[in-house]
């Protein structure tokens, strides 16, 4: 079993991306060096090295799903590549210069030409505004997903498909993060209306647990306990907690049951599990999640007090 120093040393043998963020985020260093690293070196070298002369990777901006221009982006922006980077931001104006969905989103093909698809939009707000992109160009797609917030406070892309009557704790992430990193980078579009959804969404996620149901009690979705990475669209809790330290988001009791199982299978590996693989980005996660608990609840925690120091 790893000792809390252990794992420390173990994250900070792993990539450059890792490096950054760990001195960043659980260390309080920021060390710009690391993150320029990121585009010559390891995993942000080996997606760049894939974009295509037109600007995309894949074929087109949603086609192959996983190796697309989309969910590129938003690992790249998740690796935390410097904001700047002229290739990543080339790419993402080619994208919004293609054109908008009558709804002002981005559409994914002929289907979503009317109506784009509300998971989809949240994420590429949230790399577009990381990386930057003019405020007049994003807005359309705020808007657009504004419309979309439902009655019970949260998001559902099946909304404009086959319908729905309940928001998706997957859509509801996604949109999270869009419109916290729109506020992060100090636009201010409709900025009462997005902290109007933030806070309903959040209550959403809240109201859930996290991850049970609302009528039951009962785990909605063994996915959402498993930690997977790169969690792409799809929802679990350690994306929900890392979340809401992102957000500033104050402690809420309702958060307890998340971390209980994180800190249960902390305990069955001191490194977080990944398909069934040591996983540092999972690890990491997990060091960051410490910051939604109240500070007299995260300095119990062995981990918290060696990566506090």
């Amino acid at each position: 079993m790893m000792s809390e120093k252990q794992i420390l040393e173990w994250l900070l043998k792993g990539d450059v991306s890792i490096q950054f963020q760990v001195y960043r985020d659980l260390l309080g260093i920021e060390k710009k060096n690391l993150q320029d690293k990121i585009t010559n070196e390891g995993w942000g070298r080996e997606f760049l090295s894939k974009r295509h002369s037109n600007g995309h990777w894949g074929d087109r901006f949603y086609q192959p799903k996983w190796t697309s221009t989309h969910y590129t982006l938003l690992d790249l922006c998740n690796l935390n590549l410097s904001p700047e980077n002229k290739l990543v931001k080339s790419s993402i104006a080619k994208v919004l210069d293609c054109g908008k969905s009558e709804d002002g989103g981005i559409p994914l093909g002929p289907s979503t030409l009317t109506n784009s698809d509300v998971c989809v939009n949240g994420m590429f707000l949230k790399y577009a505004s990381y990386f930057n992109i003019q405020e007049e160009k994003l807005q359309s797609i705020v808007d657009g997903i504004l419309h979309e917030r439902m009655p019970d406070g949260g998001f559902n892309c099946r909304t404009t498909r086959s319908g729905a009557s309940h928001s998706s704790l997957h859509s509801t992430i996604s949109v999270l993060e869009g419109l916290n990193e729109f506020l992060k980078s100090g636009y201010t579009h409709r900025m009462k209306a997005i902290l109007e959804a933030k806070e309903s969404a959040e209550e959403f996620i809240l109201l859930h647990h996290l991850f049970l149901s609302d009528r039951t009690g009962e785990v909605i979705s063994k996915d959402f306990i498993k930690l997977p990475y790169p969690s792409r669209w799809k929802y679990d809790i350690l994306r929900a907690l890392d979340y809401f330290q992102s957000a500033g988001r104050e402690w809420d009791s309702r958060m307890q049951d998340a971390i209980a199982i994180i800190l249960k299978k902390t305990k069955q590996n001191r490194n977080m599990e990944c398909a069934s693989c040591p996983s540092r980005k999972s690890t990491f996660c997990n060091g960051t999640s410490w910051k939604t608990e109240p500070m007299e609840h995260a300095k119990s925690h062995e981990s918290f007090k060696t990566l506090s120091n």
